[in-house]
C-alpha cells in the first residue's frame, strides 16, 4: 500500500521499467540485465506458452532491478518467521524437574540485566549543569533524552525485579510478568518493554547491550560536555536532535528556521574530529542497506556479493538556506531506525520508523538506487 512519498517513488520506478516508449520502439528491449525477461514477440498461443515455460522457476531479484543479495535477505526473513512460528507453538510450562531449571535460569538472566543497568539519570542535576540556553539547543535535547531513557530503564528494571519476586512467590505472577518471562526465555524483547522503548528488532541480549551503550553515550555527554561527534543512532527521539542542530544555526545567524534545510558531506575516515564543525554537526553510527559506500570515489556503489550491510562513514550535517544548497547529482537517501522500515503513520505523513532524507552525492541515476532499496539504518538486527 502507498502511505508516503517513498512508497510512491518506488512504485513509479517499477512502472517506468515496464511502461515506457522503449518497450514499443525497441524490439530487443529487456526487463532485466540477464535478458531472460522481455515482452515476447507477436505469435500464436503456443509460442506464448513456450516463452512462459522458458522462464526460471524461481524469480531472481533482477526482475525488480534489485541486487542478488536481496535473495539472502528474503531467505533470512522467511527463516525468522518460521522459527517465530515454532516458538509460538511451544508450551509455557515445564514437566518434572524442568521447571526448577527454568526458574533458576530466569533469575540468573534477569539478575544479570539488573546488575548491568546503571542508576536513573538525575534530570534535575542535568538541567542545572545544562540549563535551557537560547544559542545551545543541545542542552534541552540532552535533558529530554535522559527523561525518555529513565522511563524505559525503570520499566525494564521494575519488570525484572517483579519477575524475580513472582518466581519466589512473593508477588502474583500476572499475565504481564508471564509474557516477560516467556520473552526472556526465548531471547525476545518483551512487549512490556517495547511499549516504552525506541524501535528495535534485536534479540534481547543485543538489545540490552545496545541500551547500555545509549545510556553510556548520554552519561559521557553529561560528564564531558557536548560531543564533537554525535552517535545519531543512540538517540531515543532523533528528530529532536535534528531540530536542535537546525535551531542552533537559525539563532546564530538570525534566520527563520523554516527557510533552512540540510546539506550533507560524507567525511574522509582521517577527518579531524578534535573539535566540532563551525556550523551543523558531525554524526556517525549509520549503516548502508542495499548498497555499499565506495571510500575511494566517495559515492554509493553496488553491494559486495553476500555482504548485506556496510558501515557509513561520518557525515557532516550542514544547515543552510534552501536557496543556497548547491545543485549536484544526488540521491535522496531515507534514514530509518530499523531494517523493518515501517511503523505507525505519524502526523508528519511519515512512518515513526523514518528519521530524515539525506542528500548524498551519487554518480548513478536516482531511480537506480530507489529500485535497489538503498537506505541508511540506525541499527542492525543482530
Amino acid at each position: 500500500r502507498v502511505t508516503d512519498s517513498h512508497d510512491r517513488r518506488v512504485i513509479i520506478g517499477i512502472l517506468e521499467k515496464f511502461y515506457n516508449h522503449e518497450i514499443v520502439n525497441d524490439p530487443d528491449y529487456k526487463f532485466s540485465e540477464s535478458g531472460k525477461y522481455y515482452a515476447p514477440k507477436d505469435g500464436d498461443y503456443d509460442s506464448y506458452l513456450e516463452y512462459i515455460k522458458s522462464l526460471p522457476i524461481l524469480t531472481k531479484p533482477e526482475v525488480f532491478n534489485m541486487h542478488s543479495n536481496a535473495d539472502i535477505t528474503k531467505d533470512q526473513k522467511e527463516t525468522n518467521q518460521l522459527f517465530d512460528s515454532i516458538l509460538l507453538t511451544e508450551g509455557t510450562g515445564g514437566g518434572g524437574g524442568g521447571g526448577v531449571d527454568k526458574d533458576e535460569m530466569l533469575c540468573e538472566v534477569s539478575g544479570g540485566i539488573i546488575a548491568k543497568l546503571p542508576k536513573n539519570f538525575d534530570t534535575e542535576a542535568a538541567l542545572r549543569k545544562y540549563p535551557t540556553a537560547y544559542k545551545q539547543s543541545m542542552n534541552t535535547v540532552l535533558v529530554q533524552e535522559m527523561g525518555r531513557f529513565n522511563v524505559l530503564t525503570e520499566c525494564v528494571r521494575s519488570s525484572l525485579i517483579n519477575l524475580q519476586k513472582a518466581i519466589k512467590g512473593l508477588v502474583v505472577m500476572s499475565q504481564e510478568l508471564e509474557e516477560v518471562a516467556s520473552a526472556v526465555m526465548n531471547g525476545k524483547i518483551p512487549e512490556l518493554w517495547m511499549g516504552k522503548s525506541y524501535p528495535s528488532l534485536k534479540p534481547m541480549g543485543s538489545y540490552v547491550n545496545d541500551l547500555i551503550q545509549r545510556l553510556t553515550f548520554l552519561q559521557d555527554w553529561y560528564d564531558d560536555g557536548v560531543p564533537n561527534v554525535f552517535w545519531v543512532s543512540g538517540f531515543y527521539f532523533t528528530q529532536a536532535f535534528i531540530t536542535g542542530v537546525k535551531q542552533n544555526f537559525a539563532r546564530k545567524y538570525t534566520i527563520p528556521i523554516d527557510t533552512l534545510a540540510f546539506d550533507y558531506d560524507v567525511m574522509a575516515e582521517d577527518c579531524d574530529t578534535s573539535k566540532p564543525p563551525d556550523d551543523g554537526a558531525y554524526v556517525n553510527g549509520l549503516f548502508v542497506d542495499g548498497a555499499r559506500w565506495d571510500r575511494a570515489k566517495n559515492v554509493f556503489a553496488e553491494s559486495t556479493p553476500k555482504v548485506l550491510f556496510d558501515t557509513m562513514p561520518m557525515i557532516q550535517m550542514k544547515p543552510m538556506k534552501k536557496l543556497d544548497i548547491p545543485d549536484r547529482p544526488i540521491y535522496w537517501c531515507p534514514v530509518y531506525k530499523t531494517s523493518e522500515r515501517r511503523g505507525v503513520l505519524s502526523t508528519t505523513g511519515h512512518s515513526t520508523n523514518f528519521v530524515i532524507d539525506m542528500r548524498i552525492s551519487s554518480d548513478m541515476p536516482e531511480m537506480h538506487w530507489v529500485l535497489r532499496g538503498l537506505a541508511l539504518l540506525c541499527q542492525l538486527d543482530d
